[in-house]
């Protein structure tokens, strides 16, 4: 094996399909907001990139809870399948190759939520995203315990 300063052909070959098969790891991929719309729901769009195995942006943040209406299109030559989460209820699309589907979600908690393609493996090769909501759980959810100390 040789080692290089050049690693951008590496990870070139490490996000195409049927290479490697690696994918891009969560985390590696830009990250975006969701823009809240005056009714208070929320927007979003995320994109498989053509032969990439990966969503773009791999994550994305919600500024509340909420109703997030997330769109997803898939430019890639292969079908996948996103597995979205709702309030303990998934949603499921099925994308065939360059096509593009919409899902109405609910995530009233603050948390990272983890979506995927369960298609294949297309999950183990990289085809995983998240959907992060900062802020406090609300008072009647917490745990009876004491306070706990803060940075």
């Amino acid at each position: 094996m040789t080692t290089t300063g050049d690693r951008s052909g590496l990870e070139e070959g490490l996000r195409k399909q049927n290479t490697t098969g690696l994918g891009k790891l969560l985390g590696s991929g830009n990250v975006g907001h969701a823009e809240e719309q005056a009714d208070g729901s929320m927007t979003a769009e995320v994109r498989i990139p053509e032969d990439e195995l990966c969503y773009e942006p791999g994550t994305i943040i919600l500024p509340h809870g909420g109703k997030l209406v997330l769109t997803l299109k898939n430019d890639d030559k292969n079908t996948h399948c996103a597995v979205l989460p709702s309030n303990g209820d998934p949603k499921i699309i099925w994308l065939v190759n360059h096509s593009k589907g919409t899902a109405t979600l609910y995530l009233d908690g603050p948390g990272t939520y983890y979506y995927g393609s369960t298609t294949g493996n297309d999950e183990g090769r990289g085809l995983t995203g998240a959907i992060v909501i900062g802020g406090e759980v609300p008072d009647d959810a917490k745990e009876d315990r004491p306070p706990q100390p803060r940075p």
